[in-house]
């Protein structure tokens, strides 16, 4: 695979960027969001984050992945961060993942965030879960049934954390 170079959303790459994001939402599997984004809705939902991340394959200029780092909460908690990531299916296991995430957490310490956490990391997505215990974060704890599967079922899923 050529070169996987890690860039700031911009405009260009709207419609690349809204189909990964709709596919990981439509497998109903890890993102809580039940609507698929159109183009508009697309275009200011990544530029209305804190900061939006691309992952491109530099010899075609397509995006292989996106993620998404805003505030966890405000306020007195507004020192920490969330984030979602989103790899397109035929990318998945050649570690663009583990390339925006590692981005991501350098972006959120840039911008003035002292911890990362997620809320909701689906107790299946096992992959999800190895990568960032490897990066150093930490289970605060499981809740029983916390996310709708598409299929109808609850699954369990963990809060994580990371100092930054």
């Amino acid at each position: 695979m050529s070169q996987v170079i890690l860039r700031q959303f911009e405009k260009a790459y709207v419609s690349e960027a809204m189909r990964i994001w709709n596919e990981v939402v439509e497998e109903g599997v890890a993102f809580p969001q039940l609507d698929l984004l159109d183009e508009p809705e697309a275009l200011e939902f990544f530029r209305e984050q804190t900061y939006t991340g691309l992952a491109i394959k530099e010899s075609t200029d397509q995006v292989l992945g996106l993620y998404i780092l805003h505030p966890n909460n405000t306020g007195r908690c507004g020192h920490i961060a969330n984030a979602s990531f989103a790899v397109r299916s035929e990318s998945r296991g050649l570690h663009i993942g583990e390339k925006l995430v590692t981005d991501c957490l350098e972006k959120a310490k840039e911008n003035g965030f002292r911890l990362m956490q997620f809320n909701a990391v689906v107790d299946r997505n096992i992959h999800a879960r190895h990568l960032y215990k490897r990066l150093g974060f930490q289970e605060v704890g499981m809740i029983p049934g916390g996310f709708l599967m598409k299929d109808g079922h609850y699954e369990n899923i963990h809060v994580m954390y990371k100092e930054l």
